[in-house]
């Protein structure tokens, strides 16, 4: 076994909500083939609209349901008997039997599909939803901008890219910051919400102005970034990133803007976000999960993340992580 291969020992896949695909990718009556969760899945919009998602194969002969699958009404149907399955797995229909095994049946997964995107909620327990996916307003406001989005394949775990964000000295040294940001964590009521806020001076063509970078997260999956400061003006981020497995992880990124901001700062706020995860890159791709880290004093946003994961996490051994 390689020294890598010793220590890179990620935690499970947490719970939670995460995107699985854009909203406008998936038409009525369309099937896709998804792999998230260390599983293989299959999306499809019914013909009412509702996006749907289930376990791949089907319990009779195990045939893939996205390969060949065809939407009837909001079912699918399995391409090599008929069987039909509606929105909760169930099977509803068996074009030439007329009684249904009670073991007819695939697992139906909770979808939501908010904020241009269409979430999953996955619990290693298979426990049901117990929150909600946060509803953006900007992304429908007529006085923000058409989004923009970004997507990017990492493998690594995904609480290693969400750790970035409660790591202010990594700035200096990786995004040739002058200084690591002076910033200020907070966690909400209920525990599954943080806040991670900074403040720095910006130069505009409108002037100089103390501009306030504000990161909130929901669970491991959901965040948002809004930069305000200047008035009657801001700049939006809104992403998701979802575990494809312990290894692998896919996050999406949209922007907008305020109209009166577009043109001004809208495409460098959105270069600097996209530059600067592709610089982390490098890192991400060469190193592991340290599951006991050596920490020292000003790693405290660090060490407080890491606690604060554990909630997200059935497997008790990564509970540790």
């Amino acid at each position: 076994m390689s020294v890598r291969a010793d220590e890179h020992r990620p935690p499970g896949l947490p719970n939670g909500w995460f995107a699985v695909a854009w909203s406008r990718d998936l038409q009525p009556g369309e099937v896709k083939r998804l792999h998230y969760f260390e599983r293989d899945l299959v999306l499809f919009r019914g013909r009412s609209g509702q996006a749907i998602v289930l376990d791949a194969y089907c319990p009779h002969l195990g045939a893939h349901l996205a390969e060949g699958g065809r939407v009837m009404g909001d079912t699918i149907r399995c391409p090599f008997h008929g069987w039909r399955y509606d929105a909760s797995g169930t099977c509803v229909e068996i074009p030439y039997c007329k009684r249904i095994p009670p073991k007819a049946r695939v697992r139906g997964w909770d979808v939501v599909e908010r904020n241009e995107m269409i979430f999953v909620w996955h619990h290693a327990e298979q426990k049901p939803p117990d929150w909600e996916v946060p509803t953006v307003a900007e992304i429908e406001d007529p006085d923000w901008t058409e989004y923009r989005t970004f997507d990017l394949e990492v493998p690594v775990h995904m609480q290693d890219m969400a750790e970035n964000n409660c790591d202010p000295v990594h700035f200096h040294y990786v995004h040739s910051a002058t200084a690591p940001p002076d910033s200020q964590m907070e966690y909400g009521e209920d525990g599954r919400f943080f806040r991670i806020s900074s403040q720095n001076e910006h130069e505009t063509p409108y002037g100089t102005f103390q501009m306030e970078l504000e990161r909130d997260s929901w669970g491991l999956g959901l965040t948002t970034v809004r930069m305000t400061g200047i008035p009657g003006a801001g700049l939006l981020m809104f992403s998701s990133t979802t575990p494809i497995d312990r290894d692998h992880t896919i996050s999406r990124w949209l922007f907008t803007t305020t109209r009166n901001m577009a043109d001004v700062a809208g495409e460098d706020f959105i270069e600097g976000m996209s530059t600067g995860v592709l610089q982390d890159m490098q890192i991400w791709k060469n190193k592991v999960h340290r599951a006991n880290p050596v920490f020292c004093e000003e790693d405290k946003y660090l060490a407080e993340f890491r606690r604060w994961t554990r909630q997200f996490y059935s497997d008790t051994a990564a509970k540790g992580a």
